[in-house]
């Protein structure tokens, strides 16, 4: 069977109605359509940045073939798609972002001197096949036209295939080849088949594939100028999303289900700014803002209570923001809630205090606990002093925050995921580096720790920070984090 014939194929449609087949009905659609001229463009501003990082990943495996597909579609409920967003790391190493076309794979072929990088998608069909027309997966009238071979090799600085021609990829594939397992689990299952006659062998070794996924994971840690520029609009974009909201503060209120208008007018926002949004928007209003990913949003926005808002908007090139602040709904903080909102802030400031390059990682999370342990202390909440909480072994304040203060943060909302761990957690600061600092407090509604004040307040403050040659930028510092200065916000 040839090796794209399966995904080629539109879904069946035996019980609904089908277009003509009938030669007449073919002849007929398939004649008098106007030129369409294909006007090669030039290279998209990230292409020259795509192709340093190629390089970087040739660089680190001479000799061998790799693979690394963009995924295909994915169904959502039977005749309809997800909306389609290519892998991570596929998206990073060629540039296409919301535009790819799903189902395209990039090879990197060894050669002498590196490696050369093709690009695998299906490219538009021509109106002499029936394509165009009756396959409802990719037929133009379905789902719109698709580039060509030349438009997208001019847009990415890179050399492209028909998508077809893949399938003597997959016949020359060797034991040596590599692939991003996962991507696309169809082509993956090929290239395992191929490798495992290739070495003669019954059992797979995939530790080449997991040190490549490793490796373009370890290779977004640090930021080049493109993604750090990519990241500030994500951030002015976010921004603009949370003014939405406050905006509409009156019928969020009047609507019994005023977090799902949250959530609306954000990603409207997010739609008209950019691709969509970066993660599915947590609005938490009152004790809903104790559960940290709450995203069923079904509950009401009731005056008196805190709401709290984590939210990011990704842009086109799949880069998005990740931030959150604790709005009072009423405009006004009650004394308990500054009290443990100003308490938060000041654990995120003394974290963002130490951020510079050459700190390790996990030093940012360990500061902002300081500042959470020594308050849950002077509120009487321990069992003991801030000091004896902060052991190991202890770790009573934790009750109250369970998370982590940061990661990484870039074409994923938890960036570069597959580090090792002596390079993330573990790592040392480099500038570019983004990643988030969000400490936050959550009394749970039934916690009998804690007076009855505090029950059903949750707080986070968000922020996306940049490591700098010299310390740190706070890229989200424009969006109001005092108290003060979010009370302000709310009443402009």
């Amino acid at each position: 069977m040839d090796a794209m014939a399966d995904t080629n194929a539109p879904r069946p449609a035996s019980n609904r109605s089908t277009v003509p087949v009938s030669d007449t009905f073919k002849d007929y659609i398939s004649s008098k359509w106007a030129e369409r001229p294909d006007v090669a463009p030039a290279p998209r501003e990230q292409a020259s940045f795509a192709a340093a990082r190629r390089v970087a990943l040739s660089q680190k495996y001479p000799g061998k073939r790799l693979i690394i597909p963009a995924g295909a579609a994915k169904v959502r409920s039977n005749d309809t798609d997800y909306a389609y967003r290519a892998h991570s790391a596929f998206a990073h190493l060629t540039g296409w972002g919301s535009d790819a076309v799903a189902g395209s794979v990039l090879v990197l072929e060894p050669t002498a001197s590196g490696h050369e990088a093709t690009l695998y998608f299906r490219e538009a069909a021509g109106r002499d096949s029936d394509e165009f027309y009756a396959n409802a997966d990719i037929g133009e009238f379905w789902t719109g036209r698709r580039p060509s071979l030349a438009h997208v090799a001019a847009d990415l600085g890179l050399n492209t295939a028909n998508l077809n021609a893949f399938a003597s990829v997959i016949d020359s594939v060797d034991a040596a080849t590599l692939v991003v397992r996962g991507a696309d689990r169809d082509i993956t299952d090929q290239i395992d088949g191929r490798r495992l006659l290739a070495a003669d062998t019954e059992s797979l070794e995939t530790d080449g594939d997991a040190d490549l996924t490793r490796d373009l994971s370890e290779l977004r840690l640090v930021k080049d100028a493109y993604e750090i520029e990519q990241m500030r609009r994500a951030v002015a974009a976010t921004k603009k999303g949370f003014d939405d909201v406050i905006a509409d503060f009156a019928a969020i209120t009047a609507h019994e289900r005023g977090e799902r208008l949250v959530e609306g007018t954000f990603n409207r926002r997010a739609r008209a700014e950019g691709n969509t949004v970066g993660y599915d928007t947590i609005a938490a209003s009152g004790p809903h803002a104790c559960v940290l990913h709450w995203t069923r949003n079904d509950g009401a926005v009731v005056p008196g209570d805190l709401i709290l808002l984590d939210a990011g908007i990704e842009l086109d090139s799949l880069y998005t923001a990740d931030i959150t602040r604790t709005l009072p709904v009423g405009g006004k903080y009650s004394e308990v809630q500054r009290r443990v909102y100003e308490a938060v802030r000041e654990a995120a400031d003394a974290a963002f205090a130490i951020v510079k390059p050459g700190l390790r990682f996990r030093e940012i999370h360990a500061e902002a606990m300081k500042v959470i342990a020594a308050k849950t202390a002077e509120w009487g909440l321990l069992p003991v002093s801030a000091e004896e909480s902060l052991q190991p072994e202890h770790q009573y304040h934790r009750r109250y925050m369970v998370h982590g203060t940061s990661h990484h943060l870039g074409i994923d909302v938890h960036d570069c995921a597959q580090a090792r761990r002596d390079l993330y957690l573990d790592g040392i600061l480099e500038p570019g580096m983004v990643f988030t600092i969000e400490p936050g407090l959550y009394f749970q509604p039934d916690d009998l720790t804690v007076p009855e004040e505090y029950r059903g307040i949750g707080v986070r403050i968000e922020d996306n920070i940049l490591v700098t040659e010299s310390g740190a930028e706070n890229l989200s510092v424009g969006i109001p984090r005092t108290a003060d200065d979010v009370e302000a916000w709310l009443a402009g």
